[in-house]
């Protein structure tokens, strides 16, 4: 009934409008104009685009810049396919894929449409699986040349998106977009995270990648993301196309609005701490407490920093001396990106690794993590190494966080 109301209110608002335009007409002594005719569909051709893909797809592939350039419209275009095509050579991409979907809307008046395309990468010796996004391109000249690459209703990963700047290492690869962040200050900080992460977790052959994009709008466009869910984040380990599912390679994205501003220990930290949820491929896990994934990234990357209580939880110490101690343990919406008391939540978590380390040591800490991640239960898992329920573990966070509150770091 409600779906046969709204398009009535449709069919009247159009009758409406057509009653109004038929009134002015005949008020006009204007002699009657036929409209442009805009593009028809004839114009698209969706094989000679995907031929037009299938010859980027060959170019990028034998690392031929000039041949891929070749295919764009226009001169930005074709400087694009050539950064494209650069990137992806410095990356040492493999599985390179893009297959034409479907168009998207109608044609524009110059014969020029635009179409979704599935693509498909993998950075060669740092994935054992594809990535894979839907991102618009845009056609010209019938389908034979290519207007544009990325924006619009798809995604626009980092390696898509034109210049960029890229260093590749035995174990680290930074993908930084026109060169919006230092090249070199982001390689030595991962691979110093990289470190610091196989302290505590041992040497598991794992490797890290990590990717600027050129701004906060251009972190959600890669990501599929709407604008605004990331603005205040400094950095975010996810998918490296976004869909965090098992299996997928991940990938730590750097907001360059927020990263940037931050001092060198800050950002040192923010880099441990996602490259920990990147090597422990924690995005892609299922039914595991926030807090234990934020609170075991936190651990690692505050372990050796021997920073005073003041700055490590100076948010949750000053939100316990006036409200009390929480009721229990962060939940997801209080670790939520766009939660008003982000930062204590994320200290609250903190202390609570620090709690359990305190009881039992960093090692029954590292097997309760890995355990959960491996889909044990976190009440089992918690009484075997720990000796403790969720309530006991709440309990001791409660005297924790009253004791540190008390000292005040």
């Amino acid at each position: 009934m409600r779906s046969a109301l709204a398009d009535r209110t449709r069919w009247l608002a159009a009758a409406t409008l057509l009653a109004v335009a038929a009134l002015t007409g005949c008020q006009s002594e204007e002699p009657y104009v036929a409209p442009t005719p805009s593009a028809s569909s004839d114009a698209v051709a969706p094989s000679v685009a995907a031929g037009t893909l299938d010859q980027l797809e060959r170019a990028l592939r034998r690392g031929d810049a000039d041949a891929a350039a070749d295919l764009g419209a226009d001169g930005p275009t074709q400087a694009t396919l050539r950064s494209i095509a650069e990137t992806a050579a410095a990356l040492d991409l493999t599985d390179l894929t893009f297959g034409y979907v479907t168009e998207n809307g109608r044609v524009a008046p110059d014969g020029t449409w635009t179409a979704t395309v599935a693509t498909t990468w993998r950075i060669s010796g740092f994935a054992d699986t594809s990535a894979r996004a839907e991102v618009e391109f845009a056609f010209a000249e019938g389908g034979a040349r290519i207007g544009a690459v990325g924006g619009g209703v798809g995604r626009t990963p980092v390696w898509l998106s034109g210049a960029t700047t890229v260093r590749r290492t035995s174990d680290v690869v930074v993908l930084v977009a026109k060169d919006v962040l230092p090249l070199r200050a982001l390689v030595a900080q991962a691979e110093q995270a990289l470190t610091v992460a196989r302290r505590v977790l041992g040497d598991r052959g794992q490797r890290l990648v990590i990717e600027v994009p050129a701004s906060s709008a251009a972190l959600h466009a890669a990501l599929g993301l709407e604008p605004g869910t990331y603005d205040a984040v400094a950095a975010v380990t996810t998918a490296a196309d976004g869909e965090n599912v098992p299996g997928r390679p991940v990938h730590v994205f750097v907001n360059p609005e927020v990263f940037g501003p931050l001092g060198p220990l800050a950002q040192q930290v923010v880099m441990t701490h996602e490259a920990v949820h990147a090597l422990t491929a924690a995005p892609t896990t299922s039914g595991v407490e926030p807090w234990l994934l934020e609170c075991f990234a936190d651990y690692v990357a505050l372990r050796d920093v021997g920073l005073p209580l003041s700055r490590t939880a100076g948010q949750i110490i000053a939100q316990v001396r006036t409200e009390g101690v929480p009721a229990q343990l962060p939940s997801r919406a209080d670790l939520d990106s766009t939660a008003q008391h982000l930062g204590a939540a994320y200290e609250a978590a903190w202390l609570v690794c620090v709690t359990l380390v305190e009881h039992r040591g960093e090692e029954a800490l590292v097997a309760l993590y890995d355990a959960v991640l491996g889909g044990a239960d976190l009440e089992v898992e918690l009484r075997r190494r720990f000796g403790w329920t969720v309530d006991d573990l709440t309990r001791a966070w409660q005297d924790k966080l009253s004791s540190v509150s008390a000292v005040g770091g």
